[in-house]
């Protein structure tokens, strides 16, 4: 069997607005949910983030769409790269995320293809994820993430 690569099984694509409760409100008025809030930031113990205040005090909402989850983030207090592309580029996508089977194997061979990591976390049970720096090249931002074991 030929091993996963980084960007091959899409698993969520990300919406960053300035009033969560609001889109999340509208997106069900249309069919779309129902959201659920996202596991605990605080999860996450490893981080290379601008600010782990604006980390930990970003609020995230999911919805699953058949085989794709929506994410809808508001950054909130502190530095975020959330609050950056809101502050630069104002509401919209801002992230595909990718699902791996190994966080540490794919973001090195992420690294290996000359793409800089811009934030990345773990968690305790090996999870986590990494964003890199894509925008100027794709026009979003890519992420791998490592789901957690299930329990």
């Amino acid at each position: 069997m030929e091993p996963q690569k980084p960007f091959s099984m899409l698993h969520h694509l990300s919406l960053v607005v300035r009033d969560l409760d609001a889109t999340v409100r509208f997106l069900e008025s249309t069919g779309i949910g129902p959201f659920v809030d996202y596991p605990p930031m605080r999860e996450y113990t490893q981080l290379d983030v601008p600010d782990e205040e604006g980390f930990f005090n970003t609020a995230i909402k999911c919805a699953t769409i058949g085989p794709v989850q929506l994410q809808v983030v508001q950054p909130g207090k502190g530095r975020s790269i959330y609050k950056d592309f809101l502050e630069q580029k104002g509401e919209g996508v801002f992230h595909l995320g990718f699902v791996v089977d190994d966080i540490e194997t794919s973001e090195a061979e992420v690294t290996a293809m000359g793409l800089g990591v811009i934030s990345s976390g773990r968690r305790d049970n090996g999870s986590g994820f990494a964003y890199f720096d894509t925008a100027d090249k794709c026009g979003v931002t890519l992420l791998v993430r490592q789901s957690p074991p299930a329990k």
